[in-house]
């Protein structure tokens, strides 16, 4: 039988097989039974190297993400096969790098974010094919038909993504075309809550069974701390300082710890909340559940409080729980004298969560936390 020199062909007992690499397999190419060994079985083999050289340059799906089904963005980005030198491969070897682990999980959710507007684009392009006014047209399209806010986003993640890219050799870092294109941001927000705007959401949050969203609303106002790192914490980085009671934990985004003590009435709310659950929490057991009794999500969270939100204050009101409850609690404690180093510190002080330095720095930042909380209490009866 002659001897033939066919990529991923061999021959077992007189029969030929097509034998994909791993990386193939990654990707659902598997192992194809040829027929005996001989034209027939060579030209099928050739057939499924065509076939995976489509998939390589980016001309065919991955049979895997033929089939696939429900998959999220990350995961189908994981079964997409870019062009060699093209910026989408550049963003796969990035996420295969210690640098894009170490990123905050909010940090990465902004680059994958970011990536959705970038990939129709630019994704199978050569970056170094990419000129100023493609990324101009690009970047006006997304503040047209999205929103400045996106537009702008979508714009600083395309420029981290360049210095990455240039980094792995795939362009120069100085030939970033968008340094030309100035990249407006959408005007800060100034919408604000007031004390007793807050405290009605608690109490409609109750009254609808919501009461997980109710010991949310009330922790979120008084500690400042965002709803994504609110609705994290565990049973075990609730604290006691005196008579109130801490929360420490590590901000979500950036990866600072911080802190926040709760009023009376707030105390009261999340213990009846504990109450209503039934069981005690364990240690590691997130604190804040839904109607479902599963622990609130991004996207749980942000529904829940919407309908609380149009139920009290009518459906055309969008101020949200995020920056809105943490820009009035800055405004009171400012108004109240309180120092911006002492703000800060409460909103992101320096306070690690291991088990040593929290025996070590809860005093000292208990009694800043505090400071910081005793100020809104002043700003908010001179603000009325």
């Amino acid at each position: 039988m002659t001897k033939v020199n066919i990529r991923h062909y061999v021959t077992k007992r007189g029969k030929g097989f097509w034998q994909p690499t791993k990386k193939m397999k990654a990707l659902g190419f598997g192992s194809v039974p040829c027929g005996p060994d001989g034209p027939g079985a060579w030209a099928l083999a050739e057939e499924w190297n065509r076939r995976w050289d489509q998939t390589r340059s980016g001309a065919a799906p991955s049979p895997a993400m033929v089939s696939a089904q429900n998959l999220s963005f990350e995961n189908s980005e994981e079964l997409t096969v870019y062009p060699p030198r093209s910026l989408g491969e550049a963003f796969r070897r990035y996420r295969q790098t210690e640098e894009w682990r170490r990123k905050a999980p909010r940090t990465r959710e902004d680059w994958w974010r970011g990536w959705k507007r970038i990939k129709p684009v630019f994704g199978d392009v050569d970056p170094r094919t990419v000129r100023l006014d493609d990324v101009s047209s690009w970047r006006q399209f997304i503040e047209e038909t999205v929103s400045l806010r996106e537009a702008h986003r979508a714009m600083k993640i395309w420029r981290a993504l360049w210095k990455v890219s240039a980094a792995l050799h795939y362009c120069r870092r100085d030939d970033d075309p968008s340094l030309g294109v100035r990249n407006s941001a959408a005007k800060g927000r100034s919408e604000r809550w007031s004390e007793g705007e807050a405290v009605r959401l608690v109490k409609q949050a109750w009254r609808q069974g919501y009461s997980g969203l109710a010991a949310v609303i009330a922790v979120a106002w008084d500690t400042q701390m965002s709803p994504g790192d609110v609705r994290a914490l565990r049973a075990s980085q609730m604290a006691t300082a005196g008579a109130g009671t801490l929360f420490f934990t590590e901000r979500g985004k950036t990866g600072v710890p911080v802190g926040g003590v709760l009023s009376a009435r707030s105390m009261r709310v999340l213990g009846a909340y504990l109450g209503e659950l039934g069981t005690e929490l364990t240690k590691d057991a997130y604190i804040f559940r839904n109607r479902s009794g599963q622990p609130y999500g991004k996207d749980t969270l942000g529904d829940d409080f919407r309908v609380i939100r149009a139920a009290e204050f009518g459906p055309l009101d969008r101020r949200t729980i995020g920056h809105d409850f943490r820009r009035s609690g800055a405004i009171e404690a400012i108004a109240g004298e309180a120092t911006p180093a002492a703000l800060a510190h409460a909103m992101g002080n320096t306070l690690s969560v291991s088990n040593t330095l929290f025996a070590t720095y809860v005093p000292v930042n208990a009694a800043t936390i505090k400071s910081v909380f005793e100020a809104r209490k002043k700003g908010r009866r001179i603000m009325r």
